[in-house]
């Protein structure tokens, strides 16, 4: 994490100060995004600012840049996803708080003693931009009729068996 911004953060003083931070965060660091990528090289630069709205509901605008190495699932090549994310998160203190929230937020559940980690936002984020089924932008899907071949033909049904104890 960038030199500029703490390891722990406490949301209300940043939220009463108006405070933004900025920096770099490598891949190879976020432990829960790496099982989801092909490998970690690279990094993702990041903006976090704390505030309150027009309505004075404090939250938190994260601001996310990077390119995420995946493996397409049709070609099963290492590609890079970019991925651009904007997210504004409602800080609440219960969750009866979030029924409050204007309808763009996010909900961001803070604990009792007011500590946010930014590293967990920066990460929580890019796990959600990780897409279920990664696929290279402009790649081809293969269409093919995969028959069987004689091997798998010549296999034994193992019910086969059963078929001919019905008969009997």
């Amino acid at each position: 994490m960038s030199a500029n911004t703490p390891e722990m953060l406490d949301a209300w003083r940043m939220v009463a100060a108006r405070r933004s931070f900025e920096g770099r965060l490598p891949l190879s660091s976020m432990t829960r995004l790496q099982s989801l990528l092909n490998d970690t090289e690279g990094d993702a630069r990041y903006t976090i600012e704390f505030d309150r709205d027009a309505l004075q509901v404090p939250y938190v605008e994260v601001r996310i840049e990077a390119q995420l190495p995946l493996v397409c699932q049709r070609s099963l090549q290492r590609f890079l996803l970019p991925v651009s994310v904007v997210q504004r998160l409602g800080l609440v203190r219960d969750e009866a708080d979030e029924a409050g929230l204007p309808p763009d937020y996010e909900a961001l559940l803070v604990p009792d003693d007011g500590m946010l980690h930014p590293r967990d936002l920066v990460e929580d984020e890019l796990v959600l931009a990780v897409p279920a089924v990664p696929l290279e932008p402009g790649s081809e899907a293969v269409e093919r009729d995969w028959s069987p071949q004689q091997e798998e033909l010549a296999k034994v049904n193992p019910f086969a068996g059963l078929a001919k104890l019905k008969k009997d």
